[in-house]
This record gives structure tokens, C-alpha cells and sequence, in this order.
């Protein structure tokens, strides 16, 4: 046996999504999406979550509203303007691959229509083709929380079968056009966040009185999962060279305390908010642990009799997660909260915190790829890494970020140290590496970039673009370990 160190080359790298970075909400043909409905408020525990569960009349009065007005997510980095000028700059950085999304509504504006949106095509060919002559691998992702809206309130999201039909459509369509220039495929952006983030993750409107319907949750879960399988199977048929993966939100639970109750409830939490999308798609099964959580919720989902088979023909080739901080489980009722993505944590006292509260975890990294490598037994990506803070622009244009290169350091060192641990890590994409406006928050000023972005919260400013000290010390790692 040879216990030589393990060491390995892996991809370095950048994302952005097509809802928080393209702005251009109506720019040719491009239908109104769920994301564009989604309100800025200021920053408190209640504003945070309602930004998150849209009930109908919030979409409504999104609806009324002309031009960006409180809605930052139609004006978002303003990379319509930018493409060109943001290429150049992660051309310069020396990332290897970039990670970023299409807009459904903007091939296809109501998302049911029989061709594609000629405007939007030519619009994404430019992008695909100038990431291409830059040099960089293209990481894909398909849909990334927004769907058309016109799919939500004509067809029910989701919950609708129909939907697997009209993304089919839509995959075939990126198929055609960009195949050849894709390395690697994610169906659907933290799919799992259709469970905490119903809104988000499968365009399910709160109901305006009481919680949501689980029953719908997993249903529309199950209907991304098939849509997952089948948009699999047809693009292993129309491009061979190219790789498909799943991504799931990981939290990286730790028990409160050494109480048994504690250490149940970590493993519950685990398998419930990250573990069954991941055992669907890359396992290919539905688990035994859902079997009784559904029964002790009363969840009952439809399914046709070819799913089965589907989901276990075509899992994912590899695996990927997001990852920003670890979470406590506990029965208890004691502990001060804090928050996270997507969801809300008891706070871990042995760990320090952003502004936002997401506590800083490095361990928690190596932890979780030492746990999804062992599950899945599939190449790993990381694909969404990061750290959201607020940046001062100075006179001199100058951002002075040394938190952020901090954190990037801490968490580097673990993923180094998970590739000896003998994980097999496929690359590292850092999160909004040019700022972006925040999925979770609604605002401009969590940003996440090592390049900034003028604006603030209510749309104010240039859209100019700045390096921050992080762009020079994430380019000079790259350089080194590339």
C-alpha cells in the first residue's frame, strides 16, 4: 500500500446567476420570471423571510409595477451592459471555469410556447461564445430558481407534470444551440430548496393564510427529480462529451450537545434537508428514512409507473454543493437563533459569524465532502463557496477586503485537506465572484465578489466594476495551483 500524501489538480473558479447578475428583465422579448417579483426590504428577521414566501398578492402588486422599482433582481448586476467587460476581468482573474445560468423566460417568455425566443438565443450565443474564446470551461446552470411566472399562474409551477414537458423543451433548445461549448450540466440549482424554500426552489406560491401544502412540496420535487433524470438521458444522447450533476444546499448539522436526543435530530435534519435529493439523483432511489416521514406528515405523492426505472437509469454523473456555513440540531427549545442559507440555525457558540449571522465554518467543508464522497461514491464539485460581507468602496477605488481572503484561505486549506482524506474533488467555484444581488436577502449590499460591483440596494449608482485585494489574491492562487 502506498499512504503518500494525496494530492490532486482541481478547477478553479468563478459564478453568477443569470437572475442576480443579467439585469435586462424585459430586454428583448424576455417574459417576467418569479425571481423578478421578488421585493427589496430592509434588513430585519421579518423582512428576510418574506422576501422569500410570495403569497399571490405580493406577485400581484410585483405585477402592477413598471420599470425596475423595488425589485433588484430585474436590474441585477446590470451584466447586460457589462458581459463583455466581466469576461475580460475573469479572463484576467484566471479562473478555469465559470459557473452561470440561462433565463427560462428569456428563451422561451411564458415558458409553453413551441419555439424558442430568437432574441434570447442570439443574446445567450454571444455569451457562450465569448466565454469560450476567453478560455474558460462552462459550467451550466440550467435553471436556477427562476421560472417563468406565466408557468406559475397558468399551470400551478411545478406541481404541474406539464412543466417536466415545457423544461424538456427548453433543455433541447441548449442542447442545440450551445452543447458544444458546455463541459459540465446542473439541471436545477440546490434542488433541495424546494423543500425549505418552497418559492425558490419550485415556484410555489404561499398560500395568503397557513403554511404550505407538503404535499405539493413533494410533489413538485418529485416532477424536478424526473425532469432531472430525463433531461439526463437526452443530454447524454445530443452531447456525449459532457457531464451532468446534481446540487443540493448543504448545512453540515453538528448535535447541540452529547444529549442522544440531540444526536437523533442531527441525523434527521441531515437526511430530510440534503440527503434525499441527493439519494434520488445520484443513488437513484427514493430512501427508506422518507418513507416514514412522509407517512407521519401525511405527504402523498403521485407517481407514473416508469419514474422508478428513470430515476435508477440516469443518476448524475457527479455530484456538487453549496456550502457557506455548518448548523446546530437540538430538541431544545433554549439557544439564540441565526441565520443561514436559506434557513435559520441555533447559533454554535465555538464559532465566529458574518454581519448576517452565517457562522464561519472551514471544518465544515471538509466535513461535508468527506460525507457526499462517501455517500455517493462520485466526483465532487463545489459549487457554490463564499463570503457575503459588506465592502467599502474607497476615494481611491480601492476595497479592501482582507475577511474575505481570509475565509477563501481557511476553506482552500480544508478542501487540501479533504483531497487527502481521499475525496475526489472535481474543482471549487466561488460564489457572485462579480457582485450579485443576494438570492437570499434581496439586497446588493451582501456581496460575495472579488470584483465590485457600483450599486447599491435601491439601484442607485454607476454599475462600474472594481478589483478588490481579493481579486489579486484569488488570481495569484489560481496561478499557483492551476
Amino acid at each position: 500500500m502506498n499512504y503518500q500524501k494525496k494530492t490532486k489538480k482541481i478547477l478553479w473558479g468563478g459564478a453568477t446567476a443569470s437572475s442576480q447578475y443579467e439585469g435586462g428583465y424585459q430586454l428583448g422579448g424576455k417574459g417576467l420570471d418569479t425571481q423578478d417579483c421578488r421585493p427589496y426590504l430592509k434588513r430585519t428577521s421579518d423582512a428576510t423571510t418574506s422576501t422569500r414566501l410570495l403569497t399571490q398578492s405580493v406577485i400581484d402588486q410585483a405585477k402592477q409595477v413598471e420599470g425596475i422599482g423595488n425589485y433588484p433582481f430585474r436590474m441585477g448586476s446590470d451584466g447586460v451592459d457589462h458581459i463583455e467587460e466581466d469576461i475580460a476581468l475573469l479572463k484576467e482573474l484566471g479562473i478555469e471555469i465559470y459557473r452561470f445560468s440561462i433565463s427560462w423566460a428569456r428563451l422561451y417568455p411564458r415558458g409553453d410556447e413551441e419555439q424558442p425566443n430568437e432574441e434570447g438565443i442570439r443574446f445567450y450565443d454571444a455569451i457562450f461564445e465569448k466565454v469560450h474564446q476567453a478560455g474558460m470551461k462552462i459550467f451550466l446552470t440550467m435553471t436556477h430558481y427562476a421560472v417563468p411566472l406565466y408557468l406559475v399562474e397558468h399551470y400551478g409551477g411545478w406541481t404541474n407534470r406539464k412543466l417536466i414537458t415545457f423544461y424538456l423543451r427548453f433543455a433541447k433548445t441548449v442542447f442545440e444551440h450551445w452543447g458544444k461549448y458546455v463541459d459540465y450540466y446542473l439541471p436545477f440549482n440546490e434542488i433541495n430548496a424546494g423543500y425549505f424554500s418552497p418559492y425558490n426552489g419550485v415556484a410555489l406560491v404561499k398560500p395568503e393564510n397557513g403554511p404550505y401544502d407538503q404535499s405539493l412540496v413533494f410533489q413538485s420535487l418529485h416532477h424536478q427529480f424526473v425532469a432531472s433524470a430525463q433531461v439526463i438521458k437526452l443530454g447524454h444522447e445530443m452531447c456525449p462529451g459532457s457531464q451532468f450533476g446534481c446540487m443540493v444546499a448543504c448545512f453540515c448539522y453538528y448535535p447541540l450537545t452529547a444529549r442522544p436526543e440531540d444526536n437523533l435530530k442531527a441525523v434527521r435534519d441531515e437526511q430530510i434537508h440534503q440527503w434525499f435529493a441527493v439519494d434520488i439523483l445520484a443513488n437513484g432511489h427514493y430512501p427508506s428514512y422518507m418513507d416514514r416521514f412522509f407517512r407521519e406528515n401525511d405527504i402523498h405523492i403521485q407517481m407514473e409507473p416508469e419514474d422508478e426505472q428513470l430515476l435508477r437509469d440516469y443518476t448524475s454523473d457527479f455530484v456538487s454543493f453549496s456550502y457557506y456555513s455548518s448548523s446546530i440540531a437540538t430538541t431544545q427549545e433554549t439557544g439564540e437563533q441565526t441565520a443561514g442559507n436559506l434557513v435559520v440555525s441555533t447559533k454554535n457558540p465555538y464559532l465566529n459569524a458574518s454581519e448576517w449571522g452565517w457562522q464561519i465554518d472551514p471544518i465544515g467543508l471538509r466535513i461535508m465532502l468527506n460525507k457526499m464522497y462517501d455517500r455517493t461514491q462520485k466526483p465532487v464539485f463545489i459549487s457554490e463557496n463564499g463570503f457575503g460581507a459588506r465592502d467599502v468602496l474607497e476615494v481611491d477605488g480601492s476595497i479592501h477586503d482582507p475577511y474575505r481572503i481570509e475565509y477563501l484561505k481557511q476553506h482552500f486549506e480544508q478542501i487540501e485537506q479533504a483531497i487527502d482524506d481521499g475525496v475526489d474533488v472535481l474543482g471549487y467555484i466561488m460564489w457572485g465572484v462579480i457582485d450579485i444581488v443576494s438570492a437570499g436577502s434581496c439586497e446588493m449590499e451582501k456581496r460575495y465578489g472579488v470584483v465590485y460591483v457600483d450599486a447599491d440596494n435601491n439601484g442607485n449608482g454607476t454599475y462600474k466594476r472594481y478589483k478588490k485585494d481579493s481579486f489579486g489574491w484569488y488570481k495569484q492562487f489560481i496561478e499557483e495551483h492551476a
